[in-house]
């Protein structure tokens, strides 16, 4: 596991399983229900004013992920520590640590109550938990509105008045009225238009530096994930395939998948030829995984030992972890590797 010798949050080996509702036919003849590890086996760590990214397709877990780091999920196995205190072991702890651990999510205008202004939402949350005296809520929600660069005249509307940008900085604001230490942002900015998207990634970086709050930024984009990223975890079917800083991942990644994710970021420049798709086929099902490598059957350079043994998540180099036989086996398989893959192979060792 990436991070320093006493993070502010690290997780250990957590899971996370969903039984799914029977079918008839399972329901008739008392077959055990269908289970879906949504995250499996995941570690990471986050330190104090650091962003940790966390990047995968659709349906990787990532959002499974991020409920379950701030305590709106219980893990089904593993610990998640909070300044050194297990909150996957303890309720009572859990919610003594709270207020520390927030969550903006990627529809804020869902979480906001349609019939209270702007205003009423920021200071009930302010008054709640009771971050200010009675008479100093009212300055308290101006200088939350402040942190997130609106007017103060944005407290006296509804949340339907705001456009799309604008709600999701009343969604940060709301989160930041509580002062916590860590925010878990759930594709903050997917539904945003790009220059709003921009705006926000700015946003989040001027209040990671102002305020230290540590942050961890779920998204499927690569192109908006790097832009706030210190370190990058990328997870594909309930698993963290590769994790680094965002540097390395960006510049060397080694997993595959990583490539594949860096070669879909579109160029700016027109001109250049988009290159063709990395990735074969779909995913397997996440309800009837194959034994081994669950991205042998996508990989470009995937053998049979691929498909029937399980990779680990291991040090690459001091501060880059990777789930991946070739590289594992890197001098073994350059020189046992055909030419027809020679140079699918040479792009990860």
């Amino acid at each position: 596991m990436i991070g320093k010798a006493q993070p502010l949050l690290a997780a250990q080996e957590l899971r996370k399983l969903y039984k799914l509702k029977p079918t008839f036919t399972q329901w008739l003849l008392r077959r055990e229900r269908a289970r879906l590890y949504a995250v499996d086996r995941v570690s990471l760590a986050i330190d104090r004013a650091e962003t940790l990214g966390i990047v995968g397709e659709s349906g990787c877990g990532k959002s499974t992920l991020g409920r379950l780091l701030v305590g709106m999920e219980k893990p089904t196995s593993g610990e998640i520590r909070f300044n050194g205190v297990d909150l996957a072991a303890s309720g009572g702890q859990l919610r003594a640590h709270r207020r520390a651990l927030q969550m903006v999510f990627q529809d804020p205008y869902s979480t906001l109550n349609p019939r209270q202004k702007v205003g009423s939402v920021l200071a009930e949350a302010v008054r709640v938990h009771r971050m200010r005296p009675p008479d100093a809520v009212p300055a308290r929600v101006t200088e939350l509105l402040n942190l997130v660069e609106l007017p103060a005249s944005v407290a006296h509307r509804y949340p339907g008045l705001l456009s799309g940008g604008q709600r999701q900085r009343v969604g940060i604001a709301r989160a930041l009225a509580v002062e916590p230490e860590l925010i878990v942002a759930d594709e903050p900015v997917s539904a945003l238009d790009v220059s709003v998207q921009a705006q926000i990634l700015n946003l989040i970086n001027d209040l990671k530096q102002q305020l230290r709050v540590s942050w961890v930024f779920i998204g499927h984009n690569l192109s908006t994930v790097r832009q706030v990223s210190d370190r990058i975890a990328v997870m594909y079917l309930g698993r963290v395939v590769e994790q680094g800083p965002a540097s390395v991942i960006l510049s060397a990644p080694l997993h595959p998948y990583t490539q594949a994710l860096l070669a879909a970021v579109p160029h700016p420049d027109p001109s250049l030829e988009m290159p063709a798709p990395r990735l074969a086929g779909d995913p397997p099902s996440p309800v009837s995984l194959p034994p081994g490598c669950r991205f042998a059957s996508r990989c470009p350079i995937a053998r049979s030992y691929c498909s029937q043994n399980d990779p680990l998540l291991v040090p690459a180099a001091p501060t880059h972890d990777v789930a991946c036989w070739a590289v594992t086996h890197a001098q073994e398989w350059r020189r046992s590797q055909p030419d027809g893959r020679s140079e699918a192979l040479a792009q990860v060792l």
